[in-house]
């Protein structure tokens, strides 16, 4: 089942980026600032542990 699921994402995710690949890039960029800001605030959770 696991198999199958990832299947499908990875064929939707084929099928948007060929379709809308202005969209796809837009969604990577988002997808990779929100783990820039998450990896900030831990950053920065961290630093004030130890300040």
């Amino acid at each position: 089942m696991q198999k199958l699921l990832v299947g499908v994402v990875v064929a939707f995710a084929a099928f948007y980026l060929l379709s809308q690949p202005a969209g796809a890039a837009d969604a990577v960029k988002g997808a990779a600032s929100a783990v820039g800001v998450a990896f900030e605030s831990i950053i920065e959770f961290i630093s004030a542990l130890f300040a």
